[in-house]
């Protein structure tokens, strides 16, 4: 099962990647991933903790599987052990015709488990809403401040 939102943010992917990879700013403006620390290396592992509208929060180790700079960010985390609730979190930034960054954020669950949280996906999907806005609203401020 895979779910995914996009926004289009007026920001180069460079600005989107300042504050996308900057995992301990994530508490002042992630309504989503409200806390999240560790190095953004492809093969180490992070901590964040996630906070779902309407749902229950989780924390979770996942292991980062790619950082390319200014284009894309992805982790793959585990519930209790691999093969019963997997999920591979994925953010593309994309230069958009007029000096824009289309941002993507995408998740895919596999495993046993995936059925039995359908509801739980649900809500993830509208958190992926509010943070991709929140997204684009840190990264006008930081400029705004940079400017």
């Amino acid at each position: 099962m895979k779910i995914s939102e996009s926004i289009e943010i007026s920001a180069s992917p460079n600005a989107v990647w300042a504050v996308l990879s900057d995992l301990a700013g994530y508490a002042s403006w992630n309504p989503f991933i409200v806390s999240a620390s560790g190095p953004v290396v492809v093969g180490q592992q992070i901590s964040a903790r996630i906070q779902p509208p309407e749902g229950r929060g989780m924390s979770f180790r996942p292991r980062v599987t790619a950082a390319d700079e200014a284009s894309r960010l992805a982790w793959l985390g585990h519930l209790v052990v691999p093969g019963l609730f997997d999920g591979a979190h994925e953010f593309t930034l994309e230069l958009t015709a007029d000096g824009g960054t289309q941002f993507t954020q995408s998740e895919t669950f596999t495993g046993l488990l995936v059925p039995l949280f359908k509801g739980t996906v649900g809500k993830a999907r509208e958190g992926f809403r509010q943070m991709n806005d929140a997204l684009a609203l840190e990264v006008a401020a930081r400029e705004s401040r940079t400017a």
